[in-house]
């Protein structure tokens, strides 16, 4: 029987830890009935307001027109508006094996529905599929790297 304290599972929140502590993640929810545990290394990012540097990937094309000053804030715009953020915690993986040919680059038409990376999620790989047809303008994650939930992945327009 694992240990209770104003009706908070202990062993769950000593478990949610461990699982932190194993896949380098840096936050982790569970939701069951009206319980909702979250534990963070450190304060939670919020992702309605991810500072602008963190969304600007080299491979965003850029009008030469617009001066430096007005191009941030533009791609900032349209990362937001047209990124696919990601449904879940955990890896992200952009090909269905090490050393296979990536699901997507930058400039490639997808279909709504096509595959455009992997999230590991507790050692089940996760389809993420593409939630409207266009062309690839960026891709904001590198292979193998941890992603938290509503963190932008790809850019579509």
């Amino acid at each position: 029987m694992s240990a209770k304290k104003n009706g908070v599972d202990q062993q769950l929140i000593r478990d949610l830890a461990a699982i932190l502590e194993e896949t380098g993640l840096n936050e982790i929810e569970v939701e069951a009935d009206d319980l909702r545990i979250r534990v963070a290394r450190q304060a939670p990012v919020m992702h309605a307001s991810v500072p602008t540097m963190a969304l600007q990937p080299a491979a965003l094309a850029s009008s030469p027109a617009m001066s430096e000053a007005e191009e941030a804030p533009q791609q900032a715009l349209d990362i937001a508006r047209n990124a696919v953020p990601s449904p879940m915690v955990g890896t992200a993986y952009r090909a269905p094996a090490p050393g296979a040919q990536p699901f997507i680059d930058v400039g490639q038409t997808v279909e709504k529905g096509q595959t455009l990376l992997i999230i590991e999620a507790m050692k089940t790989m996760n389809q993420i599929p593409s939630p409207r047809a266009g062309v690839v303008k960026a891709i904001l994650v590198e292979d193998a790297q941890p992603v938290e939930y509503g963190e932008p992945l790809v850019v579509i327009e």
